[in-house]
């Protein structure tokens, strides 16, 4: 009602009329709005180029990224007008709404105390666990122990090994209902990491199996193709992307010669990927995953509509540091903040100082992680809407150079023979150990990491000799970024 006064006060007063078209001079050109003329982008770089004084618009105004992405300081409709928009929004995660599953991961180290942790964890706000069991031996775990008092039909569990045949034999002595969760693991990326890992017919055979096996679950996931291998090596978001489907299109081409069928496993797959800091980017990164997919289905005669593409996110690995940790609590929060308006499936938040080792994270750690997770959804109603980055100029033109970019250095390597072939020749080696590089020279330039070349603490202000960081052997190694200064 004070409201109301005040307003008939205010219209009395300056004789306002209901019917008066207010701030006309902001007007769009709909003579609805008034008569003010429209401004297109030509009429702003005009105006922009005047206000400059001399000074050139694209040195001024216009940014390179890593992926040789010429970033413009204003986007407008015109930009996007001859871009596949539909096509990019209408395979976007297309659930009723944008929720996620908040999935923190833990280590396996006995039966009594994961458990324990696993129903922490549930109890405290997490609506899914990763349990990784590292090179531990499934059999010589006793599940019913390790899963007690936890139903997998409610509470998803994802099992993070590479012996996915023993686990749901032993799954099988007690769980009689359709459990959700699945397994996270790439053979493929596995054995761009290590020496160890051989790929042979029995690789495919077994990743057959685990599909075949929970074929009767349609909750519960068979394999993970993921993007961490490349992300942590060094790779920028091109060759993140280009490289993670490649190496898809191989599990489609290994699994289709044994006998399955695209729609047996489609759904059983989910990709894992890293979400770095570039805020704009990495949310342009799932888009164009999603989008990618959807064309490399097509070219395998799926029917898109029955298999939407699943996500999984982990705030990344290589942009944590040891100098000043408590930064990594942000640099976490706006990648999460990436993931889910890129439209993850799942999250996984690694605590700031899980950088030092999973033995030194802190329940005050854990709980600030998962805790970023629970303001995005419960406070700030992220989860409520689908496809949040739809209809942004920038964000719809990024998304389709990155798909643009990133098919075209896939296809490379799929003429080389495959992602496989191409690690074989040290193609994929040396095209991230260019970007790795790119990135250390952009630090020892002027870039800044916070609390690491710079805003460091007096305790910090010492740092160590620069290391030169060079590729080790033929395989990808799990770096840091900030690990020169360290």
């Amino acid at each position: 009602y004070i409201c109301y006064l005040i307003n008939s006060i205010i219209f009395e007063k300056y004789n306002f009329s209901m019917n008066q078209n207010l701030f006309s001079e902001f007007s769009t050109g709909n003579v609805a709005l008034g008569d003010a003329p429209q401004i297109t982008k030509k009429d702003w770089l005009i105006q922009v180029n005047k206000d400059l004084k001399g000074k050139n618009f694209a040195d001024t105004l216009v940014w390179q990224t890593s992926e040789n992405f010429a970033v413009q300081p204003y986007y407008a409709a015109e930009d996007v007008a001859n871009l596949p928009i539909k096509a990019i929004q209408a395979v976007q995660k297309n659930a009723s709404s944008g929720g996620w599953q908040n999935c923190p991961l833990l280590k396996y180290t006995d039966e009594k105390t994961t458990n324990a942790l696993i129903i922490s964890y549930l109890k405290k706000g997490s609506d899914a666990v990763t349990i990784d069991f590292g090179e531990i031996t499934i059999n010589e775990i006793n599940f019913i122990k390790l899963l007690s008092n936890i139903k997998l039909s409610e509470s998803p569990i994802y099992f993070k090994t590479f012996q996915g045949l023993d686990v749901l034999a032993n799954l099988a002595k007690f769980v009689h209902y359709q459990p959700k969760g699945g397994f996270r693991g790439d053979i493929i990326a596995r054995s761009f990491s290590t020496t160890t890992t051989i790929i042979n017919q029995e690789t495919w055979k077994n990743a057959k199996e685990i599909i075949k096996n929970t074929s009767q679950y349609p909750h519960f996931q068979a394999f993970s193709v993921e993007s961490h291998v490349f992300h942590n090596a060094g790779a920028n978001a091109v060759q993140e992307l280009a490289f993670t489907l490649a190496s898809a299109i191989t599990y489609l081409d290994q699994l289709t010669n044994l006998g399955l069928t695209i729609e047996e496993i489609v759904p059983k797959l989910e990709f894992s990927v890293s979400v770095g800091t570039n805020y704009f980017m990495e949310i342009a990164k799932l888009r164009a995953l999603r989008y990618l997919w959807s064309k490399i289905l097509e070219s395998y005669d799926c029917p898109l509509p029955t298999v939407p593409c699943s996500v999984h996110c982990q705030t990344s690995s290589f942009y944590e540091a040891t100098l000043s940790p408590y930064t990594n609590m942000l640099r976490a929060t706006t990648e999460a903040m990436s993931a889910v308006i890129g439209g993850c499936n799942s999250l996984t938040i690694l605590p700031y100082d899980a950088v030092f080792g999973s033995d030194s994270q802190s329940d005050f750690s854990e709980r600030i992680a998962r805790n970023i997770a629970l303001i995005m959804k419960e406070e700030a109603y992220f989860d409520k809407t689908n496809d949040p980055a739809a209809g942004s100029y920038y964000i719809e033109n990024l998304t389709n150079q990155l798909a643009t970019s990133a098919w075209e250095l896939c296809l490379k390597v799929e003429n080389l023979g495959g992602v496989l072939i191409a690690f074989q020749q040290g193609f994929v080696q040396t095209e991230i150990e260019k970007s790795y590089q790119e990135k250390i020279k952009n630090l020892q330039n002027g870039k800044i990491m916070v609390g690491v070349n710079k805003f460091r603490v007096e305790t910090e202000t010492t740092a160590k000799e620069q290391k030169e960081a060079v590729l080790q052997g033929n395989i990808l190694q799990n770096r840091r970024i900030s690990e020169i200064y360290e």
